[in-house]
């Protein structure tokens, strides 16, 4: 999510050597569920984690796009309606935007995550253009860690493209992005905004699997600079290069769930027994 647009079209040249990815939909039976999130409450702090299970701020204090993303509250971002989670972007005066982002992590390494595991959220895509939400994951590493950070987008969706979402994986090194790589899954025109889906990707020692709906759509191996926990973030930016003249406002991002797995093989007689 730190990327601008003309990081994107640098990146599509990674695609002709992305590697053929799994063929098979995620099997669950190898993996213990270690973050729940089904939003039956809304648990948002500012950024201390505290006794809550997100903040409402990246991590490092780097927050982006066109939109404010502000603390919770009456007036706040976040509501919960048809047991979701919505996130909304509204005008204020001035043209001045605000927005919402949670991240399940705060800047001491405090967070819910796993280095290896199966990361899901169940979301629905506010329509429009300049619309730019996302569910992406983070090092859980405290801010004063100089090691090289991995950033993996599971989906970055362009509300002008309703046709397809973008995926990518960064390095990020003294703020530099190496090699990043980036794909594009088709989808029916629409289909994001009308209707609940699940994105998710598992992450093992030698493999990052992207899945749509569980079916895996793509590839990549995983970098050797990842050797600490993966926390999960939800957001609905907007712009990232696009107008955002034209976004209707308010904007909503509805999320079901975000599920964090480890995995767990030794356990699937016990989840699995049959």
């Amino acid at each position: 999510m730190r990327l601008v647009l003309t990081t994107i079209v640098t990146a599509l040249t990674a695609l002709a050597s992305a590697p053929a990815h799994a063929e098979s939909p995620i099997d669950l039976c190898d993996f213990k569920p270690v973050f729940m999130e089904d939003f039956h409450d809304i648990s948002v702090a500012s950024r201390i984690l505290g006794d809550k299970r997100w903040i409402a701020h990246t991590p490092w204090n780097g927050d982006f796009g066109d939109a404010v993303f502000v603390d919770p509250g009456a007036n706040g971002p976040f509501s919960l309606e048809g047991g979701a989670l919505q996130i909304r972007a509204r005008r204020k005066p001035a043209d001045h935007w605000v927005s919402g982002l949670i991240a399940a992590a705060d800047s001491s390494g405090k967070g819910y995550g796993a280095q290896y595991g199966y990361f899901e959220a169940r979301m629905r895509m506010p329509p429009g253009p300049g619309t730019w939400p996302a569910f992406w994951l983070a090092n859980v590493v405290p801010e004063t860690d100089p090691s090289p950070g991995v950033e993996i987008d599971v989906i970055e969706y362009y509300g002008q493209s309703a046709d397809s979402y973008q995926s990518a994986l960064h390095v990020w090194d003294k703020g530099a992005d190496r090699s990043p790589a980036i794909h594009s899954t088709p989808v029916r025109d629409g289909a994001l905004v009308s209707a609940f889906h699940d994105y998710g990707v598992q992450v093992a020692p030698d493999m990052i699997t992207y899945y749509f709906d569980r079916s895996p759509v793509w590839s990549r191996p995983t970098p050797p600079e990842l050797r600490a926990p993966l926390f999960p973030i939800v957001d609905l930016a907007l712009g990232s290069g696009y107008p955002i003249d034209k976004t209707p406002d308010p904007s909503t991002l509805s999320v079901a769930h975000v599920h964090v797995y480890a995995h767990d093989p030794g356990g699937r007689a016990l989840r699995c027994p049959n």
